[in-house]
């Protein structure tokens, strides 16, 4: 094919390929036991597949509704309702989206206009920039503080102006496995009184975290739920990534402007999905025990590096598991990754990449949703080098 000869006006000039790509394609040339990219290499349910199975043998395959199947909104209204003491409308405040990422975006563009600015947390899911960049809105990055990536909320104040339409929190936390308290969402919630700006929240490991810790919600606080997006996923709830199936919950205000864009990136979700989901998550047991299951296998994975170099900074959510490497190279994040992969055959991704100054704390990211074997097999790794 020939290249186009006229001149492109790229609006994302500075964005490359994912770093998930990057590091799990170079774990795929070297043959690398793969930690980078967030999925797991276990199966799902049974069960939910073949519920998936009876609904597109029964006939669930066209077109769903725009805002998704009536059988899943009500069925997520009911989890809220349990699960925070929640009260999401069936029709008015619940859509259901093709993953997290399409959510995200969808919500982004929803609200940004040109020059408007939104509030970021760094290290940051890196879809999050490049959505506001490409509505025209700028980014203001407020860093989260090393080495427990906690938030110093009078840092937050000074940067929130008259152009500040959203800020985006994330917890628990990708890349960093940190979690938002109560006192967090408290802070939040008493800094945008008074305010115009939408919080977009990305819960989408809700469901995955530690130690007895309470999942803060922005549907607990009732200041913050009247002003907020909340964004979940199922892939990562039911070890799905594959099957792009999530939702976004608000008041009834902010939904009818998130459908306005909706309908247009995507309209519909996948029709036999949505009904097998909506099925599953009748059943609690389905989902209340994955904190539990995620954290055996943190819980693993950190044992069996504990004779390595690496320092371990804990986990308290996510599938996750940050290591230091300060102690073996001083070589920045991204060469030491590159070298994990090529001379020992391991594959994780350099927090420096979720910076937008590639800040460099000697620190990579390793998914723990793997078997124990697959874990056993990277630890022994990295307790060799």
């Amino acid at each position: 094919m020939k290249t186009f000869e006229g001149n492109i006006h790229s609006k994302l000039p500075n964005t490359g390929t994912s770093i998930f790509a990057v590091m799990s394609g170079m774990a795929k040339e070297y043959n690398a036991v793969n930690l980078s990219q967030g999925f797991p290499d276990f199966p799902i349910s049974p069960e939910l597949i073949d519920r998936v199975h009876y609904y597109m043998k029964a006939g669930f395959n066209q077109y769903a509704p725009m805002p998704g199947v009536p059988e899943l909104r009500k069925a997520i209204s009911k989890m809220f309702k349990q699960n925070h003491g929640a009260s999401y409308h069936p029709d008015s405040d619940i859509n259901i989206t093709s993953g997290a990422t399409q959510g995200l975006f969808t919500a982004i563009s929803a609200f940004i206009n040109q020059g408007d600015e939104a509030i970021i947390f760094e290290p940051a899911y890196d879809s999050y920039a490049p959505a506001v960049i490409v509505n025209g809105g700028i980014v203001r990055h407020c860093e989260l503080h090393y080495p427990d990536y906690s938030i110093n909320w009078s840092e937050v104040k000074k940067l929130i102006n008259q152009h500040t339409r959203i800020i985006i929190i994330n917890s628990p936390q990708n890349p960093t496995g940190s979690v938002l308290t109560e006192l967090d969402l408290k802070e939040l919630e008493h800094l945008l009184k008074g305010t115009d700006i939408v919080v977009i929240s990305d819960e989408v490991y809700e469901h995955l975290i530690f130690d007895g810790l309470q999942h803060q919600s922005v549907c607990r606080f009732p200041d913050l739920a009247k002003r907020s997006l909340l964004i979940g996923s199922f892939g990562k709830t039911f070890h799905a990534t594959g099957w792009k199936t999530g939702f976004v919950l608000g008041p009834e205000n902010l939904i009818k402007e998130y459908r306005k864009v909706h309908q247009f990136v995507v309209f519909a979700v996948n029709t036999p999905i949505q009904m097998a989901l909506s099925e599953f998550l009748k059943d609690r047991k389905n989902y209340k025990g994955l904190g539990k299951f995620f954290q055996q296998k943190r819980d693993f994975f950190v044992n069996a590096v504990k004779k390595s170099r690496f320092k371990v900074i804990t986990s308290y959510g996510t599938y996750f598991q940050l290591l230091n490497y300060s102690n073996i190279s001083k070589k920045p994040e991204m060469e030491f990754a590159e070298e994990l992969v090529k001379k020992h055959g391991i594959a994780a991704v350099p927090i420096s990449a979720f910076y937008h100054d590639k800040q460099d704390n000697k620190t990579l990211r390793f998914c723990f949703a793997k078997e124990e074997s697959t874990l056993t097999n990277a630890a022994e790794i990295l307790c060799k080098i």
